[in-house]
Order: structure tokens, then sequence, then C-alpha cells
């Protein structure tokens, strides 16, 4: 129970884990315990691996996995936090997204245990009849409990029939596979529980529910997200998994050592009492922490190297030696008149004069974005200083980065 309350934010009902367990135990029958991923994106990033970390203390537990992949629900369109109907993919799209989450998830699962399965399995063949008697299961009323459907139904915004369809869908999974356990987010709460419902009429004995916390991105406000520009890849380069790592703040640092790490919650306690006493720097903490991630996905030797890459181009304020140099005049970017000792710098002006940027336009939308840093640290405006003159500033947009020699 230590293993998997760990960044556990709600389990429903935790006392039933408790009794399944020690039932499992006696009758030698691992559980089943499935979590669903819909290939809506190519490439998985951290913040999918969450769940798949808790279906790892599963795993570790002798437990059987099951990975799902939703390729049917995919069709549909997960409603969970949307405002708006989402764009619909084509089977071909799913397909190809799910050949790539094959391919990722088992540098983290352990793929000779690993159960995967794919929901078309039973949804494709439920037919008109099937759909019916599914839908009958639930009343409209039950559906607009949903926060986001009552959000839109009282804007007067569409909500398209097929999404009412999804909790449905997903929950009828969970009958498919008789599952014990279901691990989600807390967004999925809705969903999860319609899995439950359903199981009860079916018959079988109603599934254990375990929520995670939502992982922030990068801006350490937003879901993490592809979408939003503001997810880490498990597919990404090395140094550039590192670099992203090392630009979150020191608060969501703590989040990412207890949802990406497999330490125990008192080791990481331990680690934020010595950094409260002033025993650890953050900083120190935090390379850690990128190191300890980056070498899950690309070994110890990468991460090591991605570690002195990002301590040459960001610490000790050397670019890394295959960064191209542009030379900028400082009278082509200066920006209002400052002090004798400080200089403002038209940030917009410079991203365009080093071709990192197409238009001013563009320049703008990318800093508002939060995806320009200078030197490692993240530009907070349209005007930042620069002093003294002469100056050499790794200036990076995105994957891109350039040095800037300001003269």
């Amino acid at each position: 129970m230590d293993l998997l309350q760990k960044g556990a934010a709600e389990i429903i009902r935790e006392s039933d884990l408790r009794e399944r367990l020690e039932e499992s135990r006696k009758s030698r029958r691992p559980l089943r315990v499935k979590a669903g991923f819909d290939p809506t994106a190519p490439d998985l990033h951290l913040g999918h691996t969450v769940l798949m970390r808790k279906l790892r203390h599963f795993q570790q537990l002798g437990h059987t996995v099951i990975f799902l992949i939703g390729d049917s629900t995919a069709l549909i369109g997960d409603p969970t936090g949307r405002n708006v109907t989402r764009k619909p993919l084509t089977r071909e799209e799913i397909d190809k997204n799910a050949e790539t989450y094959k391919q990722q998830v088992f540098r983290i699962l352990d793929e000779k245990v690993t159960e995967v399965r794919y929901n078309s399995e039973w949804l494709d063949k439920l037919g008109y009849a099937g759909l019916i008697g599914l839908s009958a299961k639930v009343t409209l009323s039950q559906m607009l409990d949903r926060k986001e459907f009552l959000t839109r139904f009282r804007a007067e915004q569409d909500i398209r029939l097929h999404e009412l369809l999804y909790p449905l869908a997903q929950g009828y999974d969970s009958v498919a596979l008789n599952s014990d356990v279901e691990l989600g987010g807390t967004d999925q709460k809705f969903n999860l529980l319609m899995g439950r419902e359903l199981q009860r009429d079916y018959g079988q004995m109603p599934q254990i529910v375990l929520m995670t916390p939502i992982l922030e991105g990068l801006d350490g406000v937003q879901k993490m997200s592809k979408s939003l520009g503001n997810a880490i890849g498990i597919n990404e380069p090395p140094a550039e998994m590192y670099g992203k790592l090392m630009s979150i703040s020191d608060d969501l640092m703590w989040k990412y050592w207890v949802f990406l790490t497999d330490l125990k919650q008192s080791e990481i306690d331990g680690i934020a009492a010595d950094v409260k006493a002033g025993k650890l720097h953050p900083m120190e903490v935090k390379k850690r922490l990128a190191r300890t991630i980056t070498a899950g996905f690309h070994g110890e030797a990468a991460a090591a190297a991605a570690d002195e890459n990002w301590a040459r181009m960001f610490q000790q304020k050397e670019a890394a030696e295959d960064l191209e140099e542009v030379a900028v005049a400082f009278s082509e970017i200066a920006g209002p008149p400052g002090s004798e000792c400080l200089q403002q710098i038209r940030l917009p002006k410079l991203l365009v004069l080093m071709g990192l940027a197409t238009s001013g336009a563009e320049a703008n939308r990318k800093i508002a974005e939060k995806a320009v840093k200078l030197d490692g640290e993240l530009a907070e405006g349209v005007l930042v200083p620069v002093a003294p003159l002469p100056a050499r500033i790794v200036v990076r947009l995105g994957k891109r980065a350039k040095v800037a020699r300001i003269g």
C-alpha cells in the first residue's frame, strides 16, 4: 500500500483496495489493472508516464497490467477538459499513432508481462442493438452532471451526441476486461466511476479507481499537453529533455520528483527538508531530477552528457560548439534609453535579425507563449536588459538556438 498510495490523489475505495489485495494474495490470483490511452497524438509525453509508472508499481507487485489503447474511443475524442468538440481523427491517423505508443510504453513497463489491448476488439463489435442497450443504462441528467457538459449546456454551446457516448465507451472497457482496478487522472473521475456503474449492471464486482493528480507542463499552470506547447516528449533527445526539465520552477520540481521518479516519498521529503535547511541548493536538486529522469529514458551516459552540455551552455554561459553565432548591432535592437550600467534590447527585433522568427508578430507570439530563453532563463517580456556591452547570449526559441554577439 505504501508503494501504491505514493502520488495517489484519491482511491475509491481504499478499504476495497486493501481487501482486494489481500484476497489476491490468498487466492494467488493477480488483480487485473488497466489504464487507457487514446492515441490522439503520435508521441507520449511525461504526463502520460505518471499512470504508466503507477501501472509498473502494480506490475512489480505481481499483478496483471493492461495497457489499453483506445483506438475506438479516439474516434470520439475525450471531452474531458474541453469546452468545444474535438476535431475527429481518421482511423489511419489513430492506427499510426497507436503504433508509436506501443514502441514507447515499454521504456517503463515490462513488455514480457504487459497485456496490450485495443478497445476496438469489443466496441467495434457492439453493433446497433448493443449500443442502444448500453446507452439505456444511463440517463441524460446523469450525463449533464459532468462539469464540461453542464458548462456548455448553460452557455448554449454545442454538445454533439457522440460526445455523450465517450464515458459509456470507456466504462464498457472495464466490463470487457473485467478489471479490478482502473487508473486515471483526477480529471477522469466521471469516466472512471462510469466503469464502476456499468460493471454493477453487468453483474461484475465494481473496479477500484485510483486517481493521480494532473501533472502541469513546463509553464507550471496548465496540464502537460503537446497542443499547448508545454510538454516533454519521452522520445525527445537527451539534451532537449534535460534542458526542459531544468526550466521548470522550483515549486513544480517537487511534483515531478513524486510522479516521475521511483524515489520513496520519505526520501523526497528528506531532500526537501535539506533544501529548506540550506544544506542543499535547489539548483543541485533540480539537476539531480533532470539527470534521473533523462537517464530513465536514455541511459546514464546520455544523461551525464546532457548534464555537462547544459552546464557549459547555461551555467558557465558558454555556447555549445555547434551553435551558429550571429553578429547584431546594438543600435538595431536598442530599446528605450536605460541607466548607465543597464541597457534594454527589443527581443522581437533580435529574434527576427537572428532568423529565429520570420516576423515581429511571430516573435511576440512566441515570447507570450514562454517559448524564448536567454542564456537558459525564460524571457519575461519584449524588452530585456543586457549588460555590459559587447554581450554574447545564447538565444533559444523552442528547439532552435543561436548565439547573439551584440555590440
